[in-house]
């Protein structure tokens, strides 16, 4: 029964957060939400920072799931980054909890949701630092500081999909991995 219980509490604080964001989430909506004393949260979630973490950490694992799905044994290492990369980025701008955050922390800069978007980064990092790892033990890369190179190639997706898009056209899925191929893997250099 309390398994039922957290999971309602999730599952309300979650819808609560996607709607109003960190900052005008309260126990009380989540509880009404929920159905739920109030009093039954805090037997789970001593405060709404805790119980905001949970959700942002579920949250992270579905992302690192969405992109797993997006890998596919029989293509590169080069493609499959692209492909896990880019589905990454696409769950943040179709995932309501995301979208929230990002608008909050534009608009109102709250500590903790610039500290739970820190912790998104963070983890989409680390799990690019793990796929980087992988290919240079295998050799598909040459050796580098993997996390480094985790959070250049992070930023540059990001740059090409999000930052690129305020003042031109969108870019295609196709234009991107061209242009991450060319930045990254092949460079700019012409040899003689």
């Amino acid at each position: 029964m309390s398994i039922d219980r957290k999971q309602l509490i999730l599952e309300a604080a979650t819808k609560s957060f996607s709607l109003f964001g960190y900052k005008a989430t309260t126990m009380d909506q989540v509880a009404k939400i929920a159905n739920v004393g109030k009093g039954t949260i805090y037997t789970f979630y001593a405060n709404k920072e805790q119980l905001f973490k949970e959700i942002v950490l579920q949250m992270i694992e579905e992302m690192k799931q969405e992109a797993e799905q997006a890998i596919q044994p029989e293509l590169s290492f080069k493609e499959n980054l692209h492909r896990a990369v880019y589905r990454i980025l696409e769950f943040r701008k179709e995932h309501q909890l995301s979208l929230k955050l990002v608008q909050e922390e534009k608009e109102m800069g709250t500590p903790a949701v610039q500290e739970m978007l820190n912790e998104v980064e963070l983890a989409i990092v680390s799990y690019l630092k793990e796929k980087i790892s992988i290919a240079i033990e295998k050799k598909y890369i040459r050796p580098c500081n993997s996390e480094m190179t985790a959070f250049v190639m992070f930023k540059l997706y990001l740059a090409l999909i999000s930052d690129w898009e305020r003042n031109h056209r969108p870019l295609e899925k196709k234009e991107i991995a061209e242009l991450f191929e060319l930045y990254l893997f092949t460079g700019l250099s012409i040899t003689p």
